[in-house]
């Protein structure tokens, strides 16, 4: 198993669920994390509990779209990765998504629901990698990554 999702204050939906796997399976074969028994722990919630977590874990108190929490320094997992270390089920880390901000957000970008939900999966994950965008070229690097994936599964925008 690549994925656990856990349910927060929202009523568990299959479709979320085909979502999730099927973008967490193609991010695996993208970054050859396949053969590892890693496991990317989801959280599907409220803008209350968001808000919370954001709080509670970076003393930020807004609520937000997703949150990804890594277990692991960049460095650490790519070393681990070519040396076969992943064999048991090593937690890489935690993604939390606030479903009504997909909703909402699809919406104003005039994009579908499965889109923006895939879209926050990838971006979440891509974290979990040890990418991230606050500096310009890691950003580019970031989103090249980001967008290969949406391409390869037809999740486009609009």
């Amino acid at each position: 198993m690549m994925y656990e999702i856990e349910y927060l204050d929202i009523e568990q939906n299959e479709e979320y669920e085909l979502i999730v796997k099927k973008v967490l399976e193609k991010c695996f074969q993208e970054e050859q994390l396949d053969k590892t028994k890693l496991v990317v722990e989801i959280t599907l919630t409220t803008p209350e509990h968001i808000r919370e977590i954001n709080k509670e874990y970076r003393n930020i108190d807004k609520s937000t779209d997703v949150l990804s929490f890594p277990m692991f320094e960049k460095e650490d997992l790519e070393k681990g990765i070519k040396n076969n270390k992943f064999q048991e089920e090593d937690v890489l880390g935690d993604i939390v998504i606030s479903i009504q901000r997909v909703k909402e957000q699809a919406e104003e970008y005039g994009h579908s629901f499965e889109r923006e939900l895939s879209y926050m999966i990838v971006h979440g994950f891509y974290h979990l990698m040890g990418y991230d965008h606050i500096k310009e070229e890691d950003k580019v690097q970031m989103r090249k990554k980001e967008k290969t994936v949406l391409k390869i599964l037809n999740i486009l925008r609009g």
